[in-house]
């Protein structure tokens, strides 16, 4: 099933896909996709975020494919949900998209063996990771300025129960920018699986239901600006839209 979060007629409501472009409201209204503001489909807890975990894009960069999970952790001020904004500040020169896979944690998981890990998957969503490089410091551990700035990660449009994506590690990417489509991928392309990375973090932090990882991105980025409508699509996941503006500050 697909979950959403929606606001609509003032107030957040969850919601699930009803079909034809229709949203179901938990107190049993239907109504338009096209009449509700999107949220996030979850309240984000920690957040896991990863670099430099597609081999092709270590190839992109010119770097090593790492030797264990880079992970970094992101602010949940940074969210922001399908057909929103993404403020893109004006006195930097590259700004770029990342379509992820993102996974939701749904039970308390401590020590987890790669085998279970599955176990504690509530269910996968679509993150667009933008970077900003004209504040990387480090590709390795990007900072702040980089991966929490407001409005910089949007996620949705859908929580898509675990039991209904078979095989989260054979599903295609893709980007387009202004209908173009300018990146493209697989997640069985990943240097650290949904397992590994699963039984990598547990070992030193316990994870809690709504904690998200992201599990890193393809090759294929380019710069995008003001005005430019930027789409992160997994299969079987979601379609993720998100329109950048410009943030003069």
């Amino acid at each position: 099933m697909k979950h959403a979060r929606v606001r609509y007629q003032e107030r957040s409501h969850l919601a699930t896909d009803a079909g034809s472009s229709q949203l179901r409201l938990a107190d049993g209204r239907t109504v338009s996709q096209d009449e509700v503001s999107w949220l996030p489909p979850i309240e984000p807890r920690t957040t896991f975020t990863l670099a430099i975990n597609y081999a092709d894009h270590a190839r992109e960069l010119a770097f090593k494919a790492p030797e264990e999970p880079l992970g970094f952790l992101k602010a949940a001020n940074t969210f922001v949900g399908h057909r929103a904004q993404t403020l893109r500040p004006t006195d930097i020169a590259f700004m770029h998209y990342e379509c992820e896979l993102a996974v939701v944690i749904g039970r308390t998981a401590r020590k987890v063996l790669r085998e279970q890990a599955y176990d504690y998957v509530a269910g996968y969503t679509v993150a667009n990771d933008y970077a900003l490089r004209d504040y990387l410091e480090n590709w390795y551990r990007p900072n702040l300025r980089v991966k929490s700035r407001d409005t910089c990660t949007p996620l949705g449009p859908w929580l898509v129960e675990r039991d209904d994506v078979p095989d989260p590690m054979n599903l295609n990417l893709r980007t387009t920018v202004n209908g173009v489509e300018t990146q493209r991928g697989n997640t069985r392309d990943m240097v650290f699986d949904i397992p590994a990375l699963i039984e990598y973090f547990s070992r030193f932090m316990t994870l809690s239901p709504g904690d998200l990882i992201l599990t890193g991105t393809p090759d294929g980025i380019v710069n995008v600006n003001p005005g430019d409508e930027v789409v992160t699509e997994i299969e079987g996941i979601g379609r993720l839209v998100n329109t950048l503006i410009a943030d003069p500050a």
